[in-house]
């Protein structure tokens, strides 16, 4: 799978608060996949990923290939 070296850390300060907050929303809500934020409340599960964000815990991550972003650890980032 060498696709996924394909794609670009965009900084998540660098998104428009609108667009970041949809791209946190659309990931912690996810249908089958199991992210972890589901347990507090939307508010609880954007504000985490914020944290993890200016913390640089997580990032984001276009594929050019699907042209979708995702929000990834930084374990995987690292591979980009």
């Amino acid at each position: 799978m060498e696709n996924h070296h394909k794609g670009m850390i965009i900084p998540h300060d660098r998104l428009s608060q609108t667009a970041l907050q949809g791209l946190i929303e659309e990931f912690v809500t996810r249908e089958g996949t199991d992210t972890g934020y589901t347990d507090g409340s939307m508010d609880q599960s954007v504000e985490m990923v914020i944290r993890q964000l200016n913390r640089g815990d997580v990032f984001i991550v276009y594929d050019e290939a699907t042209q979708t972003a995702n929000i990834v650890p930084k374990e995987y980032a690292r591979s980009i």
